[in-house]
């Protein structure tokens, strides 16, 4: 399920792990990695560590050192996990030069990008069949440098990055075709205006942070081609804006990033532990506390005077 080899734990010790970002009081790691440690009987200790800007290198050796066994790295910091992990990356993170998820191997600092894996894997979960498919990805930020490569390991017929700066998104295009051994895979840059493709894209994911903003991104109408899917990296108990402005535009299917975050997590946790924990019976429950949330706030909305 990865390319990076696990990390072996050979004592009883409760294990520490955490997620680290900043803000990261959001963060649904914790209660996604103890519904694995259920599943599989491997007890552990997963915190959150929200990191000062100027402190994320100083608090991860902390961490570490303190005989921490792996952080999941979530923004601002992914670019910086890459850089303290240089000397023993994946594959995968060397392509995408992010990194979400760390740990000590033979006393060494190791980083793998399971975003694409995550994002790859929840794909198939849906039925979304990526091979021969065009493609189109909004954004060029973190979130996409960790998805290109996997995106076009499935067989697309074609990738198009298109950002709302294009100089970005020429930027990341030409970084990735530099660093990947294949040079005739049909991945393109441009600007948002220049997001429409005559015959429609039958796959557009939103790599973007617009639905952070509670705005979609400004992309043209006309995206999409017949039966086509639209995905957001993000997830909401609501369908979120990129999935409405979506279905407005014709999307056939549209998907939220729940399914991701709970798949890059499990290639998380099978580096870590060796174990590769159900994907399902996660998402069905952090979707059942997304519904829960937003039920009990319209129940309070409902009392008020």
């Amino acid at each position: 399920m990865t390319d990076q080899a696990h990390l072996t734990i050979t004592d009883h010790q409760i294990g520490r792990f955490a997620v680290i970002g900043n803000p990261v009081s959001h963060s649904r790691s914790p209660a996604i990695h103890q519904h694995f440690a259920r599943q599989t009987g491997i007890a552990l200790q997963y915190d959150k560590l929200e990191a000062p800007v100027d402190q994320f290198e100083a608090i991860v050796q902390d961490f570490f050192a303190s005989g921490g066994r792996g952080l999941n790295v979530t923004v601002p910091f992914k670019q910086r996990a890459w850089q303290l992990a240089s000397a023993h990356l994946s594959p995968r993170a060397k392509l995408a030069e992010a990194v979400n998820t760390l740990w000590i191997e033979n006393g060494a600092l190791h980083g793998c990008n399971t975003d694409g894996a995550g994002l790859v894997g929840d794909l198939a979960r849906l039925g979304v069949n990526c091979q021969s498919a065009r493609i189109l990805l909004i954004g060029a930020g973190g979130a996409a440098r960790g998805v290109i490569g996997p995106l076009l390991e499935t067989g697309c017929k074609t990738l198009r990055v298109v950002n709302r700066t294009p100089l970005r998104a020429t930027e990341l295009v030409t970084t990735w075709l530099s660093r990947s051994r294949d040079a005739g895979v049909n991945l393109t840059a441009g600007g948002l205006s220049e997001a429409v493709s005559p015959s429609g894209w039958d796959l557009v994911i939103n790599a973007s942070a617009s639905s952070l903003g509670d705005a979609p991104p400004a992309v043209p109408a006309g995206l999409y081609a017949p039966c086509a899917w639209a995905y957001d990296m993000m997830y909401s108990a609501q369908p979120t804006p990129f999935m409405q402005q979506a279905r407005r535009d014709g999307a056939k299917h549209t998907a939220d990033g729940l399914g991701m975050l709970v798949t890059q997590a499990a290639v998380s946790f099978e580096i870590w532990h060796g174990v590769t924990p159900a994907i399902g019976p996660v998402i069905d429950a952090i979707r059942a506390q997304l519904d829960a949330s937003l039920h009990n706030v319209a129940g309070a909305d409902k009392k008020q005077p």
